[in-house]
């Protein structure tokens, strides 16, 4: 790889950290809930084409440490069948998620026909159905308690959205039109 001067260097690297930022004030702006909306609770980050983390929004950085991860099994069970218009959605804490009402949305970027890059956003949400309104309670002894467990799996699939995910989704939670709201907006 050639070498980048430290001045070019240090204007890809704040581009890439203003459009992360410019996620989070998208996201911010146009989320349901309170808890992304008021709390802040969600995050932002672009990884390279690789899965790599190269920058991240100035959110709660928490969630950016299951983005590695997250990424990699993404990669691992979707590389080679990732095009424009895909986006992912995530939850499950054994494929790279935190907990299950931190749902990830990872949207692969195309320059032409070559992936370059992936927008990540992570927000958590009010409720993903569960045994309590809220999704998580301390007293829970398996997962299944927490509510809707969803592994990598494609919201859209090549810009056409999964309307039975959707539907999946809307069916297993208590508010649907903030869960879905949020969604939209990590959209």
């Amino acid at each position: 790889m050639p070498q980048i001067d430290p001045v070019t260097h240090q204007i890809i690297q704040s581009a890439l950290a203003s459009a992360a930022d410019e996620m989070a004030v998208g996201l911010h702006r146009t989320a349901r809930s309170t808890i992304v909306r008021d709390v802040l609770d969600f995050s932002t980050s672009i990884c390279d084409s690789r899965g790599q983390q190269i920058a991240q929004g100035v959110t709660i950085p928490l969630h950016m440490g299951s983005v590695p991860y997250a990424m990699e099994t993404l990669l691992k069970k979707y590389e080679g069948n990732i095009h424009p218009g895909d986006i992912f959605i995530l939850n499950d804490p054994f494929d790279g998620g935190m907990h299950l009402p931190d749902i990830f949305i990872v949207q692969p970027i195309f320059a032409g026909e070559q992936r370059i890059a992936f927008a990540v956003a992570t927000a958590h949400h009010l409720d993903v159905g569960g045994r309590l309104p809220g999704s998580s309670a301390c007293d829970n002894v398996e997962i299944f308690q927490d509510g809707l467990r969803i592994p990598w799996l494609k919201l859209y699939d090549r810009g056409q959205p999964s309307e039975a995910l959707f539907t999946l989704i809307r069916a297993n939670v208590r508010i649907p039109e903030m869960t879905l709201g949020d969604l939209q907006a990590e959209l």
